[in-house]
C-alpha cells in the first residue's frame, strides 16, 4: 500500500474530493482546515454541475470528465452510507439556456455548436413552454442540456469527506496554516500553531484563500476572491423544473472586469425553494450583502420568470469564488517549491469540477496517464504566477 503522506489544505468540496480519491489510492491523507468542513465557499454556492456554460477547451473537457464521475461517486458512497449519499441530493435534471434577443439567439446557437461532445438540443417555442411553463414567452432561442445536474454543495462535500475518512483519511479542523517546513527546495510539512504537520506532498485546495495560503507557504499564486450572491425563495415545488439561465451568464463568468456582472440563473432545490442568481464582482473579502446587487439579480430573473414577482424571498447569501485572470483552474506541482501542489482556481465551477480535479490529481501523483491533457492547468502559466505577490 502507498503510505505517502499527503496533507490537503482546505476541507471544501475540492479538498474533500481530493481526500477521497487519494485515500482510495492508498495515500496517508490528512485534511487541514482553519474552520470546519464545507464552511467556506462550498456552503455558499448553488451546487451546479454544468457542461452548458463552458466553451471549447480544457475546462470543458474537465467538466465532461466530472459529469461522468459524479454519478459514479454518488453510487459508491451509497454503498458505504446511504444516508450520506442521500444528503448529496444529486439531481441530473438538465439545464435550459435561453436567449431573448435576436443577437443573443445567434450567439447562443454558435456557442452550442462549438461544444464538441456535449449534448445541446435546440428547443422549439412549444417545447420550451412545455418544459418550463412559467418561463417568459419572449424567448428567441433555447437549448436543452440534458447532462447538466445539481447537488446540495455542503451535503456533497461532507459525503465526499466522510468517504475519505472511512478509507483512512484524518481531519484537522480549526487549524490555521501559518507557514511551511522546507528542506532543499522541497516542502516537507506545514506549520500550524505549536507544531509541524509533516508531509511528503502538500495540496493547496484552499479555494479563494489559496493565494493567501500559498504566500504563507513561500510560493504565492495569483488566486483572488470573486464574490457572488444568491437569493432563496420560499418553497414553490414544481414551478422551476430545470436549471434555467439566460445566455448572458456565460459572458458574466468569463468577464475580466472587476465591476458588477449579473445574469439570470434560476433553479429549484429538492426542498422546493428556488435559488436565484447570479452576480460576479471583485471586492476582495468584503462579505457585505448589498441590496443593489440583489436587486440587479432579481430584475434579470423576473425577465425570465415573471411569475416570481409575487414570491417571497426567504434569505440571501453570498460567497467568494477562487478567480484566476485566464478563467482556468490551477492543477499541478509548483515549479518553485517541490512537492507543493495546487488544486484551485475553479471560480464558480468548483462543485461540478471537484471530482474530475481529484481524479486527475490522483493520476498525476500515482504516475498514471491522466484521463485528459492537463497542460492548460499548469501552475507555471503567467496568469497564475504573474503578480502573485501583489
Amino acid at each position: 500500500m502507498n503510505r505517502t503522506r499527503v496533507v490537503i489544505l482546505g476541507a471544501g468540496i475540492v479538498g474533500a474530493a481530493c481526500a477521497r480519491e487519494l485515500s482510495l489510492a492508498g495515500f496517508d491523507v490528512v485534511v487541514v482546515d482553519r474552520g470546519r468542513p464545507a464552511g467556506g465557499t462550498t456552503s455558499h454556492g448553488e451546487g451546479n454541475i454544468l457542461v452548458s456554460d463552458k466553451g471549447p477547451g480544457a475546462e470543458l473537457e474537465l467538466a465532461k470528465l466530472s459529469k461522468v464521475l459524479w454519478p459514479q461517486a454518488v453510487a459508491e458512497i451509497a454503498d458505504e452510507d446511504a444516508r450520506a449519499a442521500s444528503a448529496i441530493e444529486y439531481d441530473p435534471k438538465g439545464g435550459i439556456v435561453v436567449a431573448t434577443t435576436d443577437d443573443g439567439a445567434r450567439a447562443l446557437a454558435a456557442f452550442a455548436a462549438s461544444q464538441s461532445g456535449v449534448r445541446a438540443e435546440p428547443l422549439s417555442a412549444k417545447e420550451v413552454a412545455d418544459a418550463e411553463p412559467a418561463l417568459t414567452r419572449e424567448v428567441t432561442a433555447a437549448f436543452h442540456y440534458p447532462e447538466d445536474a445539481q447537488v446540495q454543495p455542503a451535503g456533497a462535500a461532507l459525503a465526499l469527506l466522510g468517504s475519505a475518512l472511512r478509507h483512512g483519511a484524518r481531519l484537522r479542523s480549526d487549524t490555521e496554516v501559518v507557514g511551511a517546513s522546507v528542506h532543499k527546495g522541497r516542502i516537507t510539512g506545514v506549520r500550524v500553531p505549536g507544531e509541524v504537520i509533516e508531509a511528503d506532498v502538500v495540496v493547496n485546495a484552499a479555494g479563494p484563500w489559496a493565494g493567501e495560503v500559498s504566500a504563507r507557504l513561500g510560493a504565492p499564486i495569483a488566486i483572488r476572491p470573486r464574490r457572488g450572491e444568491v437569493l432563496v425563495t420560499t418553497p414553490m415545488p414544481g414551478v422551476i423544473r430545470h436549471k434555467v439561465y439566460d445566455a448572458d451568464y456565460v459572458g458574466a463568468v468569463g468577464a475580466d472586469s472587476s465591476e458588477l456582472q449579473t445574469s439570470a440563473v434560476v433553479e429549484s432545490t429538492w426542498g422546493g425553494t428556488v435559488l436565484i442568481g447570479s452576480s460576479r464582482r471583485r471586492v476582495d473579502f468584503d462579505d457585505t450583502i448589498r441590496p443593489e446587487v440583489l436587486s440587479a439579480i432579481a430584475v434579470k430573473a423576473l425577465r425570465l420568470f415573471p411569475a416570481l414577482a409575487d414570491v417571497a424571498v426567504m434569505r440571501a447569501y453570498g460567497g467568494f469564488r477562487p478567480y484566476v485572470d485566464d478563467h482556468l483552474p490551477v492543477l499541478g506541482e509548483d515549479p518553485r517549491l517541490g512537492n507543493l501542489w495546487h488544486a484551485t482556481g475553479h471560480e464558480g465551477a468548483g462543485i461540478g469540477l471537484s471530482v474530475g480535479t481529484a481524479r486527475l490529481l490522483r493520476e498525476l501523483l500515482t504516475g498514471t496517464e491522466p484521463a485528459m491533457p492537463v497542460g492548460e492547468f499548469t501552475v507555471a502559466r503567467p496568469a497564475v504566477l504573474a503578480g502573485a505577490a501583489a
